[in-house]
């Protein structure tokens, strides 16, 4: 056999067993050098570039990254982010598009949509964020966050919200600097909320 042909099929079969091994457990993936750390955190976002994250969304990015939480179920208050370098993260809400943005802190966003609960519609459409109006603080339950973040396409709609609900109307910086400044509460509340699920889990499969 050639060297030429040796080594490429040596360089083959190496690769196999690499990405064999960075399916594995996160010690496993550090120990065979794989190309990310395998934890499971999103830090950047892992699917191939996407020019038209718009097109077919849901069905490309289904779970957010950051939580798990499937889209469709919360498209009222999922997010699309679309950075520079156009990776894409899709987050179930301000709380998780919050996390990309601050572990992406060298990509700039270059767009950034989100669920337009002025819609009527089950799954809500995405509307861009600079055109958007947020109510913060209202009595609408939140996602992942105590103090809800509910995102309207026009003024009128988040105006509407508030009588019915209180809270306070904003933009999209003040919405997301008011998700920043709600992360370690909100953190706190999701890991209790988690654990409480899980034994209630435990007790009802020992139940059953």
């Amino acid at each position: 056999m050639k060297r030429r042909s040796f080594v490429e099929l040596s360089m083959l079969g190496g690769a196999g067993v690499m990405a064999t091994a960075c399916a594995q457990t996160p010690a496993v993936a550090q120990k065979a050098g794989c190309p990310t750390d395998g934890t499971p955190n999103q830090f950047i976002p892992k699917k191939a570039a996407d020019a038209n994250p718009l097109q077919n969304e849901l069905a490309k990015y289904p779970k957010c990254p950051y939580c798990g939480m499937d889209r469709t179920q919360y498209s009222h208050s999922r997010m699309l982010i679309q950075y520079g370098d156009d990776l894409v993260d899709g987050t179930c809400s301000i709380h998780c598009s919050a996390l990309s943005l601050g572990l992406n802190i060298d990509r700039q966003p270059k767009m950034i949509w989100v669920g337009d609960n002025a819609s009527s519609a089950e799954v809500k459409p995405l509307v861009e964020v600079d055109k958007a109006a947020f109510l913060v603080g209202s009595s609408i339950k939140g996602v992942m966050t105590k103090r809800s973040k509910v995102a309207y396409g026009t003024r009128a709609a988040a105006e509407a919200s508030k009588k019915a609900n209180g809270g306070e109307i904003v933009g999209f910086d003040q919405a997301l600097a008011a998700a920043y400044a709600d992360l370690s509460t909100d953190v706190s509340m999701i890991r209790k909320n988690r654990e409480e699920r899980r034994k209630r889990m435990a007790e009802q499969q020992k139940k059953g």
